[in-house]
């Protein structure tokens, strides 16, 4: 179970991208960013961000993510670092990406970051038949009635 709802949130995340990037040891909010997956590398996630951005230190990091339909949610703790190979510029580079840097790929300001998971929580919401005969009827719900839960 815990790789089929990994593989469903690399799914979702490719699809749709946005997510909340946090570095963990400092005293600031997360921000939304667009995350990119390369699935050959099921564990790292890239954002292109501005050296002078919140996150552009790196270091012990968090990125939420909700589904748009949501039904899928999860909180990923890892390591957030410079991305050296800067093949990867080129590989998720669009005119969406563009549109934030004034001399596309040769401004100055352009980052990479490389988002490498340590660990995840994912939780999905998909009531199953009794869950739903329990939300109506006012029923105790336990936990596997609404969707699936899974660390990996």
């Amino acid at each position: 179970m815990s790789n089929e709802l990994k593989k469903e949130l690399w799914d979702n995340i490719a699809e749709q991208g946005f997510v909340m990037v946090g570095l963990s040891q400092a005293d600031q909010h997360s921000e939304p960013m667009h995350a990119h997956v390369d699935k050959s590398k099921p564990h790292s996630l890239w954002i292109y961000t501005t050296k002078d951005n919140r996150v552009a230190t790196g270091g012990k990091s968090m990125i939420q993510f909700v589904s748009k339909g949501h039904d899928l949610f999860a909180c990923m703790l890892g390591q957030l670092s410079e991305e050296s190979d800067t093949s990867l510029i080129d590989k998720f580079w669009s005119s969406g990406v563009e549109a934030w840097y004034e001399k596309g790929k040769e401004d100055d300001s352009l980052l990479m970051m490389r988002f490498d998971l340590n660990n995840a929580e994912i939780w999905t919401q998909d009531a199953s038949i009794t869950g739903k005969i329990k939300l109506a009827t006012g029923a105790t719900i336990e936990p596997e009635d609404l969707g699936e839960h899974a660390v990996v």
